[in-house]
């Protein structure tokens, strides 16, 4: 929750990620390096070294995906197993695309990790999907059509680039539960039944800074240092300490405590002043060089979601009068109870106060909130007497925060200053979901999602083409305010939007997945009578059949070489970050009478070639 301020960094450059192997598929690891804040319990000692662990997603189909992460267990060259997670933790992942959540701060003596497992529990799993723009729930099963309960997957790193905990540095492990590439969702059933093969990828010494949130309760603030220290609380945790770490600011980092926004030392001396054990959450980046984390945006007593009061975070999909409508509201109570509503009702008035992140000391009302925009709402959640009903949430005396808010669409037009979209969606819900009635200075300027229209001021635009898809990150104009309908603060095109890839060729599988394969490509074979209903490319929110393309699809290396590539055969696991050992490999399995039935990818895609340059593809065979 409170994710979105993240965006624009993370959508303007893309990460190498290695996979991290789980039940169906798999993944890869790296060394690490820097020097640490020291982690508590246990107490560090001069010999010790400190690891961070973090969980992330990759964007899927889901709305919500709240599971249970019971342990995760580390394997030490030569023997030896050492248990990372000090306490169970309820995780919605739909909720970290865009971000790392810091899950625990292990301090451990010197060694190589080789491996370890990670512990889901979905007995009591919360799954929405958006269907007919209706937030719904889904069945989770897996791969046998039966309901999943405790899983356990295999951590798997290969020998040469394993994970080194060295004295008095620190190591990261993200882990990245990639929701796009290990379900499959049928809507045509109701409820939704998403088929999962649990499937996670980790990012172990990040080429990139690494957006991080960081949760935990206050311990001690040093002013004079520009930093303050706590103990870790991942998630929505109410209590516990999963390891000690040390917050640093500077003079640009925003704060905002208990409603009240402040800016650098000023706001470290309103954080100094709050008792121990405030609860604060931060955002910001964690250095690649020495793993010290330094906050953009720190949030502190009620202003952290479920702290006295109730929460909720989600895009208003209508609004009538003062009562905003929230579709898939991701929803903490003040027990640190949370949630997914389906639609929550929010109240607001005269005395609810309006904040709008990155703007500090603006001066806001309610009509500012209009259709489209991310909020995160505090007040009082009334919820709902059934699953179908709408919750009801009172703001009117107290506060709104209006979030950065990504649409996602296909140019139709761009000119200096502005440009227009057809609307795919905006963040995590489709177009469908949207009622854009009074958003415009009359009826007739309400805002138009086929044809949307962005106010983007000096942003460059010359790499912005129409017909190509596109994102934009910043906020929805005022209510009765359009035109224009929104205000960028980033525009990212279509070279720089990942593109995800998908394929399947049934249970069955096919031996001939590829019309041809090699050191520099492989090329998918559209023609193969085995392939199923999964064939389809996501280009920023367009979806194309790969079977309309004119040419079939190359899956080529990326420039730089930075990859990872998995082959699956059951359990059996097999990681390459070369290009040509996975495809030799490959050959190998398919040529020895192996059959293909499935293929996720994910990369830069260039049309004129038809080639998705891919730093990662995963392709599980049917078990021997």
């Amino acid at each position: 929750m409170d994710t979105s301020h993240t965006r624009m960094r993370r959508m303007l450059r893309t990460s190498w990620i290695a996979a991290l192997a789980a039940v169906g598929l798999a993944g890869c690891g790296g060394s690490s390096g820097g020097n640490p804040s020291p982690a508590s319990p246990p107490a560090a000692t001069s010999d010790a070294g400190t690891l961070l662990i973090s969980l992330t997603d990759a964007d899927g189909d889901f709305v919500g995906y709240a599971v249970d992460v019971l342990s995760i267990t580390l394997q030490r060259r030569g023997g030896g197993t050492v248990e990372v997670l000090p306490a169970a933790t309820r995780i919605d992942f739909a909720q970290l695309t865009e971000l790392s959540d810091l899950l625990a701060v292990a301090t451990l003596a010197p060694g190589d990790i080789v491996g370890g497992k990670i512990k889901l529990d979905y007995s009591n799993a919360e799954v929405s999907v958006l269907s007919g723009g209706q937030v719904v729930r889904a069945k989770v099963v897996g791969a046998d059509g039966a309901p999943l309960g405790v899983t356990e997957l295999d951590i798997q790193l290969p020998d040469r680039e394993h994970l080194v905990i060295s004295r008095l540095r620190a190591a990261l492990l993200s882990l990245d539960f990639d929701l796009a590439s290990s379900h499959e969702v049928d809507m045509s059933q109701s409820p939704p039944v998403v088929k999962a093969r649990p499937y996670i990828v980790a990012e172990i010494d990040p080429v990139a800074e690494k957006d991080l949130r960081m949760r935990g309760a206050l311990v001690s603030a040093d002013v004079a240092g520009s930093s303050y220290t706590v103990d870790v609380r991942p998630w929505f945790r109410p209590d516990g300490a999963h390891g000690r770490v040390t917050v640093h600011t500077s003079a640009s980092t925003a704060f905002e405590i208990d409603g009240v926004p402040s800016t650098g030392a000023a706001g470290l001396a309103a954080l100094a002043a709050k008792p121990a054990g405030t609860m604060t959450v931060a955002f910001g980046t964690l250095s690649r060089l020495d793993h010290g984390f330094t906050a953009e945006i720190v949030h502190a007593g009620d202003s952290v979601s479920g702290e006295r009061v109730d929460a909720i975070q989600g895009n208003i999909v209508s609004r009538n009068g003062n009562r905003l409508t929230v579709k898939g509201a991701f929803a903490v109570n003040r027990d640190k109870v949370m949630r997914v509503h389906r639609t929550v009702l929010v109240d607001v008035g005269a005395n609810t106060k309006v904040l709008k992140e990155g703007s500090v000391g603006a001066a806001l009302d309610v009509s500012a909130l209009s259709v489209g925009q991310q909020i995160v709402a505090f007040g009082a959640l009334a919820a709902p007497a059934t699953d179908t009903t709408p919750a009801t949430f009172d703001a009117t005396n107290g506060r709104v925060r209006m979030m950065p808010t990504s649409l996602h669409g296909a140019v139709n037009s761009v000119v200096p200053g502005q440009l227009n979209l057809n609307l795919r969606g905006i963040d995590r819900l489709g177009i469908d979901a949207f009622d854009f009635t009074g958003t415009g200075v009359t009826v007739a300027q309400d805002a138009n999602p086929a044809d949307y229209e962005v106010a983007t001021g000096t942003l460059g635009l010359a790499n912005v083409t129409a017909g190509q898809a596109a994102s934009v990150i910043g906020f929805v104009r005022p209510f009765g305010g359009a035109p224009p309908d929104f205000e960028g603060r980033a525009v990212i095109d279509h070279r720089e939007l990942p593109t995800l890839l998908g394929i399947g060729w049934g249970m069955s599988g096919t031996t001939a997945p590829f019309s041809s394969m090699g050191a520099t490509g492989l090329v998918l074979d559209l023609h193969n009578p085995s392939i199923g209903e999964r064939h389809h490319m996501v280009d920023g929110m367009r979806v194309v059949d790969l079977t309309t393309l004119a040419m079939s699809p190359t899956l080529a290396p990326p420039a730089d070489g930075r990859a990872v590539y998995g082959i699956s055969v059951g359990r059996d696991i097999r990681l390459y970050d070369s290009f040509v050992e996975f495809s030799s490999e490959l050959a190998t399995k398919l040529g020895g009478g192996g059959h293909a039935i499935a293929l996720t990818a994910s990369g830069r895609y260039e049309a004129g070639t038809a080639t998705l340059y891919a730093n990662h593809i995963a392709v599980l065979f049917a078990p021997n």
